[in-house]
């Protein structure tokens, strides 16, 4: 009978299972989970250090908004990985979908984490602190005091009294305070302060998405630019003024201010006093002259390295400086083919620079010429000429020639800076007959086979200028410096709740309870438990060096958490 009872009563639990239907999600309910989810600070946290990680291919691979030549370069180099790591647009991180998905879902994570918090601060600042608890023994940090009779006879001192001056006393210590019962024999004081601590986390995550704003406005409406200009010549901001040019995700040619840039002069200060630093550069100096508009007035400016121009909404910073010497090449039919000023490129400390000259109008073969430029130059003993000072005492041109299809009329991009030389047929250089070609200032060379001339006119310097325009720049530096102080008030303000319970014995004592409470862990509690034991004891000057009158006592929790089991005493 007993089995049948058991088989009984498991078939009836059986069927009560399979009646018990589990509600579902829902659409609704699906969107309000992942919602929950998306926005909880565990999920914003992870994916603010995935976006750290996502960043880490930037610097892994090329970017092509910064050299679009070396990655189509490295595609080349590699051609099995290449394609695979463009497809997975490892070459445009920062712009790619991933990154932005990324980017996207912190930005939202972030305002659904603050926007709640920030609606539950509010209520917190308006609302009065907690009710007081039963009793105060329980709190990690607690205290009792006492009042003698004749103290309180003669002060006329009341527990309705001692509460509302001890919340005079804890509103002068930055606590907010509310006196509760002070119509009954148990009147008691709530209080609380570092609210700013909550505050603080707020302002440390708006921060943060202002961060997020700002960089995404620089990155989809900003742009930098590089351009060479030499001494005597002007820059005038369009995108054909440029060397080279990055714009944002989102950038219009019409937002580019046509002001202008002209280089007076440039001044570079070497040491001449040290020995051991002897032509090491001490100071650069550009004298440029600025024009915001068309219709604008000139205005005289200085330039230094760490010390930008802004001008049209825009920074000019000084990256680099050179020689740019003087050329004129004729053709084989006496024609000038290139003139002006050529930016050499230098090498080391003494500016020893490297120069190509180009001159694809030449007739009937174009011309190419390769070679280093000597500030002050000297020969050796085997015969190699080196330069020994970066200031221009001796300025020399070592040249080597070439003619033929420099590969300039098929429209392939060329770096400007690079001569080809394998389709080229040699003219002049160290390893042939002609040898190479050696110019001094004003000096001219004549090429063989009639191919031409090539002439040293002069020397001038020249700058290499980096134009940023960041529109979100202001807004990073602001929500970044108020990220920091508020992560500051965060650390570094503690939370605490304290009450204060007064009432009278019967022979006419008047007997102070307090209880503190930190919100998490606070090792400063005990010393703010000290603190206020003294600010009540000096009030009332309540005579102290007696036990059990006015003592500060700490719970130790035990391990199973509890706070009530034992007390440490410590006596004043």
């Amino acid at each position: 009978m007993k089995q049948d009872a058991a088989e009984g009563t498991e078939g009836r639990a059986a069927t009560a299972r399979a009646d018990v239907v589990l509600p579902s999600l829902g659409f609704f309910g699906t969107l309000r989970w992942a919602w929950t989810q998306l926005t909880s600070m565990r999920t914003a946290l992870f994916l603010l250090l995935l976006l750290a990680v996502a960043a880490v291919p930037g610097s892994l691979f090329p970017q092509r908004p910064a050299n679009p030549a070396v990655v189509t370069q490295y595609i080349q180099d590699n051609p099995d990985t290449g394609p695979v790591l463009d497809w997975f647009q490892l070459f445009d991180v920062y712009s790619s979908v991933w990154f932005s998905a990324i980017y996207l879902l912190l930005f939202i994570s972030l305002i659904g984490c603050v926007v709640p918090r920030a609606r539950a601060h509010f209520r917190a600042v308006r609302s009065t602190p907690p009710r007081t608890p039963k009793r105060l023994s329980r709190l990690p940090v607690h205290g009792t005091l006492e009042v003698p009779a004749e103290r309180a006879r003669a002060a006329g001192l009341t527990p309705s009294g001692a509460a509302e001056q001890a919340a005079v006393l804890l509103k002068k210590r930055g606590y907010r305070v509310d006196v509760r019962d002070a119509a009954t024999d148990r009147p008691s004081v709530g209080a609380e302060r570092g609210l700013a601590k909550e505050l603080g986390n707020l302002v440390f995550h708006t921060s943060l998405i202002g961060v997020l704003v700002s960089v995404a406005i620089g990155g989809l409406f900003g742009y930098n630019g590089q351009k060479v200009v030499v001494e005597g010549d002007s820059f005038v901001n369009t995108l054909i003024g440029y060397d080279s040019f990055n714009p944002g995700s989102n950038f219009s040619a019409n937002r580019l201010e046509p002001y202008s840039i002209t280089l007076d002069s440039f001044d570079v200060r070497f040491d001449r006093e040290q020995t051991s630093h002897y032509g090491q550069p001490l100071d650069f100096t550009a004298n440029i002259t600025t024009q915001d508009g068309p219709g604008a007035a000139e205005e005289q400016q200085v330039l230094k390295v760490n010390a930008p121009v802004t001008i049209g909404g825009t920074n000019v910073y000084l990256v680099g400086n050179g020689y740019a010497p003087m050329v004129t090449v004729r053709d084989g039919e006496g024609n000038i083919a290139s003139e002006g000023p050529v930016v050499s490129v230098p090498s080391d400390g003494l500016y020893t620079s490297l120069i190509v000259i180009k001159a694809p109008d030449a007739k009937p073969d174009q011309l190419g010429f390769v070679g280093f430029f000597l500030p002050t130059a000297f020969v050796d003993d085997e015969g190699v000429s080196f330069s020994r000072d970066p200031d221009p005492f001796n300025p020399q041109l070592n040249l080597n020639s070439y003619y033929g299809d420099l590969g300039l009329d098929d429209g392939t991009p060329e770096n400007v800076y690079v001569l080809d030389t394998e389709s080229l047929t040699e003219l002049n250089s160290r390893n042939n007959d002609d040898g190479g070609i050696v110019l001094g200032v004003g000096e001219t060379y004549d090429l063989p086979e009639g191919k031409g001339s090539v002439t040293f006119d002069g020397l001038r310097r020249y700058v290499a200028l980096d134009i940023h325009h960041d529109p979100g720049e202001v807004g990073a530096l602001v929500f970044s410096t108020s990220a920091l102080l508020g992560l500051t008030a965060s650390l570094f303000i503690g939370r605490r709740r304290l009450w204060v319970r007064t009432g009278e014995h019967p022979d006419g004592r008047i007997l102070v309870e307090y209880g503190l409470l930190a919100r998490g862990e606070d090792h400063r509690l005990s010393g703010e438990g000290e603190a206020v034991e003294k600010l009540l004891a000096d009030h009332w000057l309540v005579p102290s060096g007696t036990a059990g009158e006015n003592s500060v006592q700490e719970t130790v929790p035990t391990a199973a958490g509890t706070g009530d089991s034992r007390t440490m005493t410590k006596d004043n």
